[in-house]
């Protein structure tokens, strides 16, 4: 929290969408992890969390390559895709309470993610989200570098046009936590699912792990 002092007032809320916007994160790695099961590498939900939750496809597949000791099959993010694509349109629901916290942000507010834009275009319109965010959208394959490089985030506020220390960012993994702490923004560290001392260790400023109280701690200021 604040140490006394002036402190600028936020100017935008910047959302990552798996495990944020869209209760995604254990449809889609139950799904990769089946995927890996069957090239012989078993990994629980936990493990998911632990070793893959928050990275892009590419850093996906580059660690698949260094526990298999070779690239995984070429048809291997294909088939994931049309699998998971499946299992979100069966199961997908927003995150609880993140329509009525939106709802409640005085704020402009965008989105900026390591999934793709594809992806995105169909979690969060599944979800009814789409139409909040639309033209204000941002992904990891818009920039040169993923998370946890800062790329995606410092795009989204120069594109809206926000200083970096007038963001506060919402993400649930230790790889994006660390990406806005490098960007130099505040981080909120959504812990529903990720555990919140991870979350700290990866620098998050604050963490909560209800959406709904996401609107009360902006307007507090929940700043380092």
């Amino acid at each position: 929290m604040c140490n006394g002092g002036a402190v600028r007032p936020f100017e935008l809320v910047i959302f990552d969408c798996d495990g944020v916007l869209v209760d995604s994160e254990r449809i889609t790695n139950l799904v990769f992890a089946e995927l890996l099961a069957e090239l012989g590498l078993h990994f629980t939900l936990d493990d998911m969390f632990e070793h893959f939750v928050g990275l892009s496809m590419p850093q996906c597949l580059e660690k698949i390559h260094g526990y298999l000791g070779r690239p995984p099959p070429d048809d291997f993010v294909s088939r994931y895709v049309v699998r998971r694509d499946e299992a979100l349109k069966a199961r997908l629901t927003p995150i609880p309470g993140i329509e009525a916290a939106l709802d409640a942000l005085s704020l402009p507010f965008c989105v900026a993610s390591s999934g793709a834009h594809e992806k995105m275009r169909l979690t969060l319109g599944l979800t009814g989200l789409w139409r909040r965010f639309e033209g204000r959208i941002f992904s990891t394959a818009d920039v040169a570098k993923p998370k946890p490089a800062p790329d995606v985030f410092l795009y989204a506020a120069r594109t809206l046009g926000a200083p970096p220390a007038a963001c506060v960012v919402i993400e649930d993994s230790p790889t994006g936590v660390s990406a806005a702490v490098a960007a130099g923004m505040t981080v909120l560290g959504y812990s529903a699912l990720m555990p919140a001392a991870r979350l700290k260790a990866a620098g998050a400023h604050h963490c909560f792990d209800a959406m709904l109280a996401l609107p009360g701690l902006i307007e507090l200021g929940a700043r380092p």
